[in-house]
């Protein structure tokens, strides 16, 4: 069996403006879609910053992370947690869920750190025994548009008709084909593949540490996010192999541990929460990035990317940003 890769080895090498309001539902086809769009400048209070749309924030806009779609990632530095995408990648969350299970990660290492991409881990000769986990998986690059609430960013945006936000993470969609889709923002989590689309099930991962590569979009099953610890992950260091992968010579970060958050003791969980993107206070928090109010900057940009919108992520219970 060939040893998966992302991609393999073999390859060749925001003037102010009030604040924006969650518009109304629009109707496309079947799917309803809200839209947090940039309102034209008109005298009002003045804009807030990020920081204010947050401390301003009600506990109802925020929402615990589902400790059944919630890993955690043990590394002899510390925890990485990342957020899971069922709504997205069913099978391949179903898929590392068993692989956790099985302790399927644990002793493997970081194989690949390339500089302003990815890094990557898992089993590098993909021998290491599975048991009620598989080894691949029908790619799983995009889903049906219908049904989905996107909450929609208004900004254009270079790869795709329409994007926005559902569940916290970032989505890109075509009306026209009724089709949405993940994309590779940084932090995002995705499953390596071969150069067969179906040859990727979880047994590698991969996450995004640098410039968002949307080229990727649609091309990998991307299935969560780190939403805690990816500053452990983008100080690893870069390997010097092509594409990042390690020399013979060089150690991979060793894994301790990959588990399901529901499967630890409530003491063991990091309890986090994060910013609900289906709310007013989020469409407020998207203008506020959109048009910087801080005192530093001086020209707001007008505009925002779809990547350049982190979702905020606290502590559970807090009270203060």
């Amino acid at each position: 069996m060939s040893t998966q890769r992302f991609p393999r080895r073999q390859s060749t090498p925001r003037a102010p403006t009030a604040l924006g309001a969650l518009a109304a539902g629009v109707l496309l086809g079947a799917v309803a879609v809200q839209t947090a769009s940039a309102a034209p400048a008109a005298p009002g209070p003045r804009a807030q910053t990020t920081a204010e749309v947050l401390s301003a924030s009600s506990p109802s806009d925020w929402r615990p992370l589902n400790p059944q779609e919630t890993l955690y990632l043990e590394l002899p530095v510390g925890r990485v947690i990342i957020e899971m995408a069922g709504v997205f990648a069913p099978n391949h969350v179903a898929n590392v869920t068993a692989l956790a299970r099985e302790g399927y990660f644990d002793g493997l290492a970081f194989m690949r750190s390339q500089d302003n991409y990815v890094v990557q881990w898992g089993d590098a000769q993909g021998k290491k025994p599975l048991h009620k986990a598989v080894r691949t998986l029908p790619a799983e690059f995009e889903r049906s548009l219908r049904g989905l609430a996107i909450a929609r960013i208004s900004d254009p945006d270079s790869y795709a008709p329409m994007v926005g936000f559902l569940d916290g993470f970032p989505v890109a969609a075509d009306p026209q084909l009724g089709r949405a889709w993940l994309v590779h923002c940084y932090g995002m989590v995705g499953a390596g593949r071969d150069n067969d689309v179906d040859s990727g099930g979880g047994t590698e991962l991969y996450a995004v540490i640098g410039q968002a590569p949307r080229h990727l979009d649609r091309n990998v099953t991307l299935l969560g996010r780190v939403v805690r610890g990816m500053e452990l992950l983008s100080a690893l260091p870069r390997g010097h192999g092509a594409l990042g992968f390690y020399e013979p010579s060089e150690s991979g970060m060793p894994i301790r541990s990959l588990r399901l958050a529901a499967d630890l003791p409530e003491g063991e969980r990091t309890p986090l929460e994060e910013l609900r993107t289906d709310t007013p206070t989020f469409a407020a928090y998207v203008e506020a990035r959109r048009n910087r109010h801080e005192e530093w900057f001086k020209v707001p940009a007008g505009r925002i990317d779809v990547c350049n919108i982190p979702v905020p992520v606290r502590e559970a219970n807090a009270r203060s940003h």
